[in-house]
């Protein structure tokens, strides 16, 4: 009997090997489409107007589908597209490819998230940062063997239709049985539309702005950059996504001690600074062994960032705690999936270290942020709140 979070673990795993296939053989995408940064930048922007619509309208129709209709379709079906993309002829095509696989990756968020909250309420036991762990192990692993497999030569054809082919197999597996934790009763003022941020939240939203950019620049960058600036062979050049995930991955699994011992708003000043250490490290690197460090200092720095905001932003009583999280999520959403296509056009006019550079005040001001806007003892994020629709891990 598979228990009910391991398969919700399952599917946060085979997501984020399935998204880090895709951006380990973008250098080999983009060469195959023959388009500059910015025009594949562009061309991503795709996947973030399909999750940002997901992710506003997309709840109704999660909630009639049921989570285990859902699960299938939004683990399953983002395998299928991605492997589509290295046979695909123009950039246009793969910018629709994308859009549909955004509305796939947004609703797997929000119910992923919301299931989890379901059996945290049913069962009285924590899952949601193990599971958002098992999300950046995903992505460690496949980054991994995403750098050897483009070591071997491997076609990026056959690699992204070799991981469909897993994907769909163990998913489906693991799903098709699947069953649904009970509903609770509906919070007064719970909402999955958009919510604006407040004067009160901005200092939390300058926080998740700045864990979200690194994040986005480290992960869709990474392997472009160390081939543009370094030419260095493939496997060193998906070394910089390997650490970028490993670390990111060992922080969001070993976080809740440290800050349960050191206090939120110590370990989030710590933890940018160290990642704006690593984007000034990757922006100035003279050689490929210190643009790696950057990249693991990065990693380390932005990963548990932001669900240090959401739970200060739960904790404010100026209006229901599920607007100020869904306000502080989906305006962070919007940061994760746009900034790293801007990135793209930052580096095909400045040069693709100013992508991490321009990194650096965003940072800096999410760090002032921190000074004051997080607590300094831990605060558990109350039961029956709709969970922070954390965008790709």
């Amino acid at each position: 009997m598979i228990a009910a979070q391991h398969r919700i673990y399952a599917s946060f795993f085979l997501f984020a090997v399935t998204t880090g296939a895709l951006m380990a053989r973008l250098p080999d995408i983009q060469t195959h489409l023959g388009i500059s940064e910015g025009q594949l930048g562009l061309t991503m922007i795709g996947m973030a107007i399909g999750s940002l619509i997901a992710l506003t309208f997309g709840p109704p129709l999660i909630e009639k589908l049921g989570f285990r209709k859902t699960a299938l379709l939004t683990v399953l079906g983002p395998a299928l597209l991605f492997a589509t993309i290295p046979w695909l002829p123009v950039a246009p095509a793969m910018f629709g490819v994308l859009f549909f696989a955004g509305l796939l990756a947004g609703a797997l968020e929000i119910n992923l998230n919301v299931e989890i909250d379901r059996l945290e309420i049913q069962t009285g036991q924590r899952f949601m940062n193990r599971a958002h762990g098992f999300w950046s192990v995903g992505f460690f692993v496949t980054a991994l063997f995403g750098a050897m497999i483009r070591q071997s030569g491997l076609s990026a054809g056959w690699h992204l239709g070799i991981i469909a082919i897993i994907v769909v197999a163990v998913g489906g597996f693991l799903l098709i049985s699947a069953t649904e934790a009970p509903k609770p009763a509906k919070v007064e003022g719970q909402s999955h539309g958009f919510a604006f941020p407040n004067l009160g939240l901005l200092p939390l939203c300058l926080i998740g702005f700045a864990a979200f950019l690194v994040e986005g620049a480290g992960i869709d960058w990474s392997a472009i950059y160390m081939r543009n600036v370094f030419a260095v062979e493939p496997f060193i050049g998906g070394m910089g996504l390997t650490l970028f995930a490993f670390f990111m991955a060992a922080m969001r699994l070993s976080a809740d001690p440290i800050v349960a011992r050191f206090g939120p708003r110590n370990v989030a000043m710590v933890m940018l600074t160290a990642a704006s250490f690593g984007a000034l490290l990757v922006g100035t690197a003279p050689t490929a062994e210190l643009a790696l460090l950057g990249f693991a200092l990065m990693g380390a720095g932005c990963s548990a960032v932001y669900p240090l905001a959401v739970s200060a932003a739960a904790q404010r009583t100026d209006r229901p705690a599920a607007v100020n999280v869904a306000a502080i999520g989906q305006v962070s959403f919007v940061v994760f999936f746009l900034a790293p296509p801007l990135l793209g056009f930052v580096a095909e006019f400045l040069g693709i270290r100013w992508s991490y550079l321009i990194c650096l005040p965003l940072l800096l001001a999410g760090l002032w942020a921190s000074s004051f806007a997080l607590g300094t003892k831990k605060v558990d994020t109350p039961h029956g709140m709709p969970p922070e629709p954390t965008p790709l891990g």
